[in-house]
């Protein structure tokens, strides 16, 4: 279901997401070796939401979930995003997924499970879209905040991986001085199950 926008831009839609998502109770666990991480780690949630274009010219966010998938060892967080959008405003079929986005309760790279679930993704819809005559792939992305303040958390940067080009990118910054992006590697899969990142 629609959860917040509209934005003309997806970079408004970015800037306005990330610090909501990080907001969210227990959606960061500060730096790992401060005080208290390992608890504040056990206790965290990963929120996951669609970014889409639709017919009205406009990127929306959808409703956050945070339902999860299962780790009996405690070992990572995942939430597990609905493959699609239940949104009643528009035909179906209509709307154009554009990014899937989280957070991550620390500032960790994109999981094995972030690759393989946007790439999943692609199957089910377009890994590139049209909108107002630009190109938009499909692309995975994780909000992450380098603040040990867990009730005002900052918005450092985030994650990201876009599986037409391969490319997994860090971004850091913030909306008054700019973004920068930094290429971390190059993913390249060999079948379904089975690729390698070549690290920059």
């Amino acid at each position: 279901m629609p959860g917040f926008g509209p934005f003309d831009t997806f970079s408004d839609a970015l800037i306005a997401a990330c610090p909501l998502i990080l907001s969210k109770p227990h959606a960061t666990a500060g730096r790992p070796g401060t005080q208290d991480f390992e608890l504040r780690w056990r206790i965290s949630k990963e929120y996951c939401a669609w970014l889409y274009y639709t017919p009205a010219g406009k990127y929306e966010m959808s409703m956050l979930t945070d339902q999860s998938a299962q780790d009996d060892l405690d070992r990572r967080r995942s939430c597990l995003l609905p493959a699609t959008v239940d949104d009643a405003r528009f035909p179906p079929g209509s709307l154009k997924y554009v990014f899937a986005l989280h957070n991550h309760p620390y500032a960790g790279r994109l999981s094995d499970g972030d690759l393989r679930m946007i790439t999943s993704m692609g199957r089910t819809h377009e890994w590139v879209v049209q909108v107002r005559g630009k190109k938009v792939p499909l692309s995975v992305v994780a909000f992450f905040s380098n603040s040990n303040d867990l009730e005002h958390p900052s918005c450092d940067g985030f994650f990201q991986y876009i599986p037409v080009t391969g490319e997994l990118k860090k971004w850091t910054g913030d909306a008054s001085s700019g973004w920068r992006q930094e290429l971390l590697g190059t993913v390249t899969w060999q079948d379904e199950e089975h690729y390698r990142i070549d690290e920059k």
